[in-house]
């Protein structure tokens, strides 16, 4: 399972949120590239890289600080929040993300989000599965969709997505433990679908768990800032698994 890191832009710097309440907003480091570095120096590969102003601007806006982070480490990058246009992919592809995660557009504009995924391929895009109560939320978690989380999933599936961001968001940021119930769900109701699991990771007895239950990757951002995650931890479970 990999383990990916995130880092959550606002104003150019590191910022966790509860519940994606922007009112919650805690600056953790006023230099995402450092924190990048750290993650690099532990061994990590993935940074999962959220444009928060971007999300709420419905355009890509921190492209500058996706291009510092990809130029100056060797991170395989996913990139997302507001991106909405070809042009937004055309941008963060171009300032070196490797995959770019859609949500919001792949309720709001189906016919968009599937054009990405004849035109990039399923490798170089995933599907941001964000639920509250299993039901999918948009435009920066602010709106709840009629969307049903399962058959959203499943839609898409046959569409060619093989990479979903599942995000229980009532668990992000609260450092409360991931929905492992939701993730078992999506796992014995889809086949063959890598699930990244995102939200509520609060310590490091929960990644084990993850991995048991089949997740392809895991997510993790506020367990690491509040030091609830040690880097070290994180390394050695890399290196084990290797």
């Amino acid at each position: 399972m990999r383990i990916i890191p995130a880092i959550d832009i606002i104003e150019g710097k590191c910022v966790r949120l509860s519940k994606g309440d922007y009112s919650t907003k805690i600056i953790y480091n006023q230099n995402p590239l450092e924190v990048a570095k750290e993650f690099e120096s532990h061994g990590i590969e993935y940074l999962h890289l959220v444009d928060l102003d971007g999300a709420k601007s419905k355009h890509i806006v921190n492209h500058r600080i996706l291009e510092s982070i990809a130029s100056q480490t060797s991170l395989k990058i996913d990139f997302g929040g507001g991106l909405k246009s070809d042009e937004d992919l055309h941008i963060a592809f171009e300032s070196g993300a490797n995959q770019i995660t859609g949500g919001s557009i792949a309720v709001k504009d189906r016919d968009v989000f599937k054009n990405w995924l004849g035109k990039f391929g399923s490798d170089k895009i995933i599907l941001g599965a964000d639920a509250k109560n299993e039901k999918i939320a948009v435009s920066g978690w602010q709106e709840e969709s009629d969307e049903q989380l399962i058959p959203f999933i499943e839609d898409y599936q046959k569409e060619g997505v093989s990479y979903v961001i599942c995000t229980d968001i009532s668990k992000d940021g609260m450092l409360q433990g991931p929905s492992f119930q939701l993730y078992e769900k999506i796992l014995k109701q889809i086949a063959d679908i890598k699930l990244i699991a995102s939200g509520g990771i609060s310590s490091f007895d929960e990644i084990p768990k993850l991995a048991e239950l089949g997740c392809e990757g895991t997510i993790i951002g506020k367990a690491i800032y509040e030091k609830r995650i040690g880097l070290k931890q994180l390394e050695n479970f890399i290196i084990n698994k290797s």
